[in-house]
């Protein structure tokens, strides 16, 4: 697929953060003996990589609006764009040698995302999508959501809190929940990957609450540009602001909704 001018600026800096951060993973392993040592190492390889990602897009466009996950949001001399970026979503896989994690580019344009990136540069996918053009996996794979429409052969995925963090209660009951109703349920710890997957068929659908914009911001495009729908867990709710979404093929989504919802209702 040829993109337009903008997603090959994405592309071109999230291959090369990738390539940075695909280094710092190697040396991760030798740093397990000292859990301190590897915690700033990685720190470190995360700054590093949004360094990368913004000179290289900050020099392409210097007037775009700027969030990120490790600075300031930057509001840019065009207010109507911004770039919203996660230099590594998968943090904690990252720390433990794990090769699932992601560089995650989305633009948004007037309060839409209208092109976005999500590159596994450990697996070298490369999923991306612009507003209407649908959404792609490298060079020439056109991502389309699963078409399963039967629960019990559904696979999703989901995050669970850590660390003591408020949402645990209401995940452990959508888990009691769905778990009996379908094929498995994954929780590999990397949003942006979740939301690709999704547009992959690789899962049937997603959710998860509390989440930041720069964690869903790309994913989201690419499913809803791969046929998929996408909402905000309860009505009234701001997809991106609020970060509480279920997203699922089209097939399955509303029986899939109405489990996860009834978390919320209860």
């Amino acid at each position: 697929m040829q993109g337009s001018a903008n997603l090959n600026i994405m592309v071109k800096a999230a291959r090369k953060a990738g390539r940075s951060l695909v280094k710092d993973f190697r040396e991760v392993e030798n740093l397990q003996v000292s859990m301190k040592g590897a915690g700033d190492f990685v720190s470190r390889a995360d700054l590093a990589a949004e360094q990368i990602i913004r000179e290289e897009l900050t020099e392409a466009r210097p007037n775009y609006g700027w969030v990120g996950e490790e600075s300031e949001p930057v509001e840019g001399t065009d207010p109507t764009r911004r770039w919203i970026v996660d230099p590594l979503d998968g943090t904690t896989n990252f720390l433990h040698g794990m090769p699932h994690w992601a560089i995650s580019i989305a633009l948004e344009h007037k309060g839409e995302i209208v092109s976005a990136v999500v590159y596994d540069a450990a697996k070298d996918e490369m999923f991306f999508a612009e507003k209407g053009a649908g959404a792609w996996l490298n060079d020439s794979q056109r991502l389309r959501v699963s078409g399963r429409s039967k629960m019990i052969e559904t696979v999703y995925a989901t995050g669970l809190p850590f660390g003591g963090r408020k949402y645990l209660p209401a995940s452990l009951k959508d888990l009691a929940n769905l778990l009996p109703q379908c094929a498995g349920v994954r929780r590999w710890g990397a949003a942006a990957l979740d939301l690709a997957y999704v547009a992959a068929g690789r899962y049937d659908g997603y959710w998860e609450r509390g989440l930041n914009i720069w964690d869903i911001a790309g994913g989201v495009l690419l499913v809803k540009e791969a046929g998929g729908l996408v909402e905000p867990l309860r009505e009234g709710q701001s997809l991106l602001e609020d970060g509480h979404l279920i997203a699922a093929n089209s097939e399955i989504f509303d029986q899939f909704a109405k489990v996860i919802r009834s978390t919320e209702a209860g």
